[in-house]
Parts: C-alpha cells; sequence; structure tokens
C-alpha cells in the first residue's frame, strides 16, 4: 500500500478527488482544503500516478484496511434546517423534520461536504416553492436536483457536461443551460466555477422566467464583484466561510 499527498487549489478539490477515484484509489483523506491524500494498491502504476499528478509526494504506507479509515472519516451531517446528508454506506436515520439524502463523497462534485454545496442547500430552502420549475446547471453529484424535489419542486432539471457526473446523478441530460428552452424555469440553482458562471451568464438569466430565482456558488469571497457584474442584481450575498452564493432575481432593476 502506497499514498500520494496532493496539493490543489481549493476550487479543484472536489474534481481531484473524484479523478483520484477514477484512478481506482483504495481512499481518499481531506487533509485540509488545499491537500488531500489517496491511498493505492502495491499493483497500482506508482509512475504513471506520479505522472498524473505532477508534483505529489509519495509515501509507503503500513499494511491496513484504508478503505474503512477513510470511510470512518466521513460522518453524516446536517446542513440547513432541512436536509441530512449521509454517506451512501451508512444506514442512520434521518433526524425528525429532516430529509436525508445518500450522497457517495469522492465521487463527483456536490457531496453535501463543501461550503458551496451548503450554501446552495441552505438557498434552496429559502426560496423554492413547491410547484416550480427548477435546473441545475452542473449537476456533479445530483444533490441540489435531489434536494429540489424533496422540497417539493414541480419539474427538475439537471445537467452537467461530464457524462460520469450525470450517470452518477442518475437523471439529467449530458450538456448545459444553452440547450435549455428561454423563459421555462423559475429557479436556478449553477455551483461551478467563476469562469463557467461568467461564459455562461446570459443563458443563466435566458433561461428564467421573470422574477426567476437565480442561485449561483461556486467562488469565494474576493470573487464577488466579478460574479456580481455578470449576474443580474444581487438581492443578497450569502458567505460560508471563505466561500459565497448570490442569489438574484431575473428582471430586478439596479437600485
Amino acid at each position: 500500500m502506497f499514498s500520494l499527498e496532493i496539493e490543489c487549489d481549493a476550487d479543484d478539490r472536489d474534481l481531484l478527488i473524484a479523478e483520484l477515484w477514477e484512478q481506482r484509489s483504495a481512499g481518499v483523506v481531506e487533509l485540509d482544503a488545499r491537500r488531500v491524500r489517496a491511498f493505492f494498491d502495491d499493483g497500482a502504476n506508482r509512475d504513471a500516478l506520479l505522472d498524473l499528478f505532477p508534483g505529489a509526494s509519495f509515501r509507503v504506507e503500513e499494511q491496513r484496511d484504508w478503505v474503512q479509515s477513510a470511510r470512518d472519516l466521513l460522518q453524516p451531517m446536517e446542513v440547513g434546517a432541512r436536509f441530512f446528508l449521509v454517506p451512501e454506506w451508512r444506514d442512520d436515520p434521518a433526524p425528525p423534520g429532516r430529509f436525508r439524502i445518500a450522497v457517495n463523497p469522492g465521487m463527483a462534485f456536490g457531496t453535501g461536504v463543501h461550503e458551496t454545496t451548503q450554501l446552495c442547500l441552505e438557498a434552496l430552502e429559502a426560496f423554492l416553492k413547491p410547484g416550480m420549475s427548477v435546473l441545475d446547471v452542473g449537476t456533479g453529484s445530483g444533490i441540489l436536483a435531489r434536494a429540489a424535489r424533496l422540497l417539493g419542486a414541480g419539474k427538475v432539471y439537471a445537467c452537467d457536461t461530464d457524462p460520469v457526473a450525470v450517470e452518477i446523478a442518475g437523471g439529467g441530460f449530458v450538456g448545459s443551460v444553452d440547450a435549455v428552452e428561454a423563459g421555462s424555469c423559475d429557479l436556478v440553482a449553477v455551483n461551478i466555477s467563476p469562469e463557467a458562471i461568467v461564459e455562461l451568464a446570459p443563458d443563466l438569466v435566458r433561461v428564467l422566467r421573470p422574477g426567476g430565482v437565480l442561485l449561483a456558488s461556486g467562488f469565494e469571497l474576493h470573487e464577488v464583484e466579478r460574479m456580481k457584474a455578470a449576474l443580474p442584481p444581487a438581492r443578497e450575498v450569502r458567505q460560508k466561510r471563505n466561500w459565497a452564493l448570490i442569489v438574484a432575481f431575473a428582471g430586478a432593476k439596479p437600485g
């Protein structure tokens, strides 16, 4: 058994973890916001992995059940007022009044652990009304789409440019918001990179009905002004640690 310690930008952490699982890691531990340790069986191609993750540090590990050790670090968590997120291998019941969502940490972005996902779930609680038509752009693991259904959304659409993410999410389509009909959504949730939000901003607004709600996250506090410039006027900005979410309404006027 050996491990690789890999540094990454906080924005890319979840994508890195997903890639490590695809490389058949036996377990992944998040050391902090910018470092992860991935464990591999001795039969794994060490040289190929070091080429794939340049700068990673290599360490020989003692023989133990690293899969279980990694899983033991992931505990169920309450998010917002209504959600209870549980790793898929656990059978913990949801506390009274909360919706239980099973997640597969590391398999795609959006496991609930990241602050931006938590911000989006809390914002869905605040702004999603029963019967709304919802679009989840960059659905990742599909957690926001599932949360919208549990909160009583009428129609829920989900899209991602990554076919693996769409398969993991168990629904939606491979593609992006440009394939969605104009004025067809009451609420759009997007939790992706700030660069992608800026690029997709015209279509994010186009698909909203007048007065529709846009929940945009995936960026840090220092990027808020840049996001504000690309999106409709922000009704509010929410934050969790160093991460932010913008709430905006289609057709809103400055001031």
